[in-house]
């Protein structure tokens, strides 16, 4: 059994996530494993990606190693599938899987894309494990490793993986009318995120619209031309002064020129199930913030050229980010159907928001997501010096044990709802109970 990992974290050997490899090669002496370092070497192999297709060649499966970095894979990682999607090496007779750690935020994201990626190279794709960061310290998520390798190795063995995707028809966009812009001057300020290349006529022709339709100004900021040194190391010099180890000066960019704005809309073609290699590249370069929600209670909108209806990870992570940040998501315009209307929709949702301030309560992947994040920055708060003033000042630290009142209010609920002799007098009187604040609100709002 030869088993290729495809180490997608910039770390090279010092991986954390790579340590779980290396302990499973101890443990199954008589699996061979071999390692390609794509996301340290991802500059070298888009220079020459032979090396990369001869070990992908020789392999019987192919274990994806990496962290989780901002709710999908590392940009390194993304970049090497770009170029092995676009190598038209032949991968049917393949298996595939993957092993990431993480926190768990938004792990599932991050397997979905890769699930979807192997699908695309026609990989016969098993599954996935998802392990905490400390999982391999422990004696059970040592066990669990070493289970998953077991269960990858029998699932080979009976040639048993999930259903391959069934092929979809060609996407044609539907073309979006650029509207004149009667050159008033606009109120606030607005910045279009876009890595948008000059074949990307639709998406040009779809921002062109959304700034002459808005009644805000403008900016468009192109990540394609900022000369980004790299993605993001995972290196944490950052979590104590929030200064970047990149010379390139995107951390002061990032905050003077689009976290400045009072809304943000991201401009983008769909590649490979994803907002492409240079958007991840941009995301995960933010971890200059690291965990705050810098621009929380600025709206976000969206652009999109491609097929979302078809990418249902991809509508997660869109509305994940937004509730996690706190942000208002006013809408995501596609060129699937009616790209005009859609826009101007996004327009007038957008401009509602921002005269309004209008900011709506999180959901389930912000509230969830935050929680995450709560737990992690209090006890790594003595490192992420910047992320733990952050959530004192913004009030984050909402553990449940701070709320001792209601806690010993619930106990005095429970011993009554214990009672039979009480719960048969009661009746009603519960629900009447529960109502009495809600109906003290109704009351002070009378006229």
């Amino acid at each position: 059994m030869k088993v290729l990992v495809i180490n997608g974290s910039p770390k090279g050997e010092y991986s954390i996530t790579l340590q779980t490899v290396r302990y499973l090669e101890q443990q199954f002496p008589q699996v061979s494993f071999d390692v390609l370092h794509a996301g340290q070497k991802i500059k070298a192999l888009e220079q020459d990606f032979t090396s990369a297709i001869d070990a992908v060649k020789q392999c019987d499966l192919l274990l994806f190693s990496y962290p989780v970095y901002t709710f999908l894979a590392p940009s390194q990682l993304h970049r090497f599938l770009e170029l092995l999607k676009s190598s038209g090496v032949s991968l049917s007779e393949t298996y595939a899987a993957q092993l990431t750690t993480s926190k768990h935020f938004y792990d599932i994201t991050a397997h979905r894309y890769v699930q979807d990626l192997c699908g695309d190279l026609g990989l016969k794709y098993i599954g996935g494990l998802s392990a905490d960061m400390d999982d391999l310290l422990t004696g059970n998520g040592q066990k669990q490793a070493r289970d998953f390798l077991r269960y990858l190795l029998w699932s080979v063995e009976q040639d048993s993986y999930l259903p391959r995707p069934q092929p979809q028809p060609a996407f044609t966009p539907v073309p979006a009318t650029p509207a004149a812009d009667d050159g008033a001057e606009k109120p606030g300020q607005v910045v279009i995120v876009t890595d948008a290349e000059e074949t990307d006529v639709n998406l040009l022709a779809m921002i062109a619209r959304f700034r002459a339709k808005l009644p805000y100004g403008t900016r468009v900021v192109n990540i394609r031309e900022y000369p980004l040194q790299g993605g993001c190391l995972g290196c944490f010099r950052c979590a104590v002064s929030g200064k970047c180890i990149y010379t390139d000066g995107f951390d002061e960019f990032l905050r003077r020129e689009i976290q400045s704005a009072r809304a943000t809309v991201y401009a983008f073609r769909i590649k490979d199930h994803s907002m492409g290699p240079r958007f991840k590249m941009y995301d995960d370069r933010q971890f200059c913030n690291g965990h705050r929600t810098v621009t929380m209670g600025a709206p976000v909108g969206y652009l999109v050229s491609g097929p979302l209806g078809r990418e249902t990870n991809l509508q997660t992570v869109i509305d994940a980010r937004a509730s996690v940040g706190g942000n208002f998501l006013a809408g995501v315009a596609t060129d699937e159907q009616e790209p005009d209307r859609q826009i101007d929709l996004l327009c007038q949702k957008l401009a509602f928001a921002l005269e309004h301030d209008y900011q709506p309560p999180q959901t389930f992947w912000g509230v969830g997501g935050m929680k995450v994040f709560r737990d992690l920055i209090w006890l790594m708060q003595g490192m992420m010096r910047a992320d733990h003033k952050f959530y004192k000042a913004h009030g984050q630290y909402d553990f449940p044990q701070k709320q001792w009142p209601t806690m010993l209010k619930m106990y005095a609920v429970g011993a009554l709802l214990a009672n039979p002799k009480v719960l048969a007098k009661m009746g009603n009187k519960m629900n009447e109970g529960m109502l009495m604040p809600y109906q003290k609100v109704l009351n002070g709002t009378k006229k």
